[in-house]
């Protein structure tokens, strides 16, 4: 499998900085991710990049919170004029908060690294039936979460 290194650095970013919420320390652990992949020769030609990638990046976001306590650091919010859209990401961030962790990183790794379920699966360790099992109920809890904030 031909992995674009550059498109897999930008989802282990985003996947960082949805885990710790920093850009900086995301951006660290971004690179130090790619770096230990790549200190692994052995491992580059096993075919399952995607899987090493991702259990490193998770991992690191681990190590990161057990070293020091995460501070509560304001949300970045866009600077924008539609005041609905930012109520909307809000309302959605809150009710993603309120999913399980494995449904949120289901979620992340699914929708907006667009990941196919079979690399999911891989990273995730679960077979392609739980993964879609899962991914319903997180959108079917999702939406009734959001629900309550009335915005079917």
């Amino acid at each position: 499998m031909s992995v674009d290194m550059q498109e897999q650095y930008d989802k282990i970013y985003r996947y960082c900085y949805y885990k710790v919420r920093n850009s900086v320390l995301a951006e660290d652990l971004t690179q130090e991710t790619f770096l230990k992949y790549f200190a692994q020769n052995a491992y580059i030609d096993r075919g399952k990049t995607l899987a090493y990638l991702y259990v490193i990046a998770r991992n690191l976001c681990v190590d990161s919170f057990r070293k020091t306590q995460p501070e509560l650091l304001a949300e970045d919010i866009p600077h924008t004029d539609c005041f609905e859209q930012i109520e909307l990401n809000y309302s959605l961030r809150q009710a993603l908060k309120n999913l399980p962790e494995q449904e949120q990183d289901l979620l992340l790794l699914r929708y907006v690294n667009e990941l196919s379920v079979g690399e999911i699966s891989s990273i995730m360790g679960i077979s392609r039936f739980a993964i879609y099992r899962k991914t319903g109920s997180a959108i079917a809890a999702l939406k009734k979460l959001l629900e309550k904030e009335d915005f079917q």
